[in-house]
């Protein structure tokens, strides 16, 4: 048996979206069953989404501290955001987003890993980056706006983090396991032996 998460689609009778947001919605889907039933499904369409893990040169990483209404927290991540446009290519964005949440550039982008965050209610996709050589960025700042209004900036040595995730302190998912995984990387065959920065990506593909 081969350990490695396969494409399958079942066969669905009917579907119907009912919501529809800003960047998200809702569908519900009528699936085919493996013994014949059909059974509803309801899941969170999302446009997919791109994380930087920036690591420095004292070997902390770039976190943010931000308001996530949902679960009432304010959280320390990792700089994130959406994949605004269809086909967007995902290290564009992730550029972008390090750029306007925290002013910094890197030289040298690599993937950490992809996941899907909540594959059993939402089909969102992220990849998740590791950013190194980095430096300020030129020209002014992104304009702040709602919960960005009020974020703050900090960089963490990496065994700090690792021991704030495993004590149930740091719970965002990007940062849990982007940091992890950077761990078991430098433990395998090292960060040099990860994917390129424009390694294909089926889950959300993209033009280079």
């Amino acid at each position: 048996m081969t350990i490695k998460d396969t494409p399958e689609e079942w066969e669905i009778r009917a579907t119907r979206t009912p919501f529809t947001g800003a960047k998200t919605s809702v569908r519900t889907d009528d699936v085919v069953m493996p013994d014949g039933s059909v059974a509803s499904r309801d899941y969170q369409v999302h446009p997919g989404s791109v994380a930087v893990l920036a690591l420095d040169e004292e070997d902390r990483v770039l976190l943010i501290n931000q308001y996530r209404h949902p679960v009432r927290h304010k959280l320390w991540e990792i700089p994130a955001g959406l994949l605004d446009v269809p086909g967007e290519n995902p290290l564009h964005a992730a550029q972008r987003e390090l750029y306007e949440e925290a002013h910094v550039k890197a030289e040298d982008w690599r993937v950490l890993t992809d996941v899907y965050t909540t594959p059993g209610g939402c089909d969102e996709a992220v990849r998740i980056f590791l950013a190194r050589g980095l430096s300020d960025a030129e020209g002014e700042r992104f304009a702040a706006e709602h919960e960005e209004t009020d974020m703050q900036h900090a960089r963490v040595p990496l065994d700090e983090l690792v021991r704030g995730i495993l004590a149930g302190e740091l719970h965002n998912t990007c940062l849990v396991v982007g940091v992890l995984s950077l761990v078991a990387a430098r433990q395998g065959d090292g960060v040099e032996a990860l994917r390129p920065a424009l390694a294909p990506w089926p889950a959300r593909p993209f033009e280079v």
